[in-house]
């Protein structure tokens, strides 16, 4: 006994893929990635703050670059 199988009523278009994501796939990574980069520029308010001021100053020699 065969399972029926569901078809597309009108064909995919050529050169596109059909794929739709839930609203969370794009919103929480986002989320993730805003939270550790404030982390990363105001290290003072993160509980175990390093002294070491590498990550400050590598953010601002990206910011010079990206300035010019």
């Amino acid at each position: 006994m065969s399972a029926p199988t569901h078809t597309r009523s009108r064909p995919a278009p050529m050169g596109r893929a059909d794929i739709r994501l839930p609203w969370w796939a794009l919103v929480l990574p986002t989320l993730a990635f805003i939270t550790l980069l404030v982390l990363i520029l105001n290290p003072s308010e993160a509980q175990a703050a390093a002294t070491d001021p590498a990550i400050p100053q590598l953010v601002e020699r990206v910011q010079q670059l990206i300035a010019r």
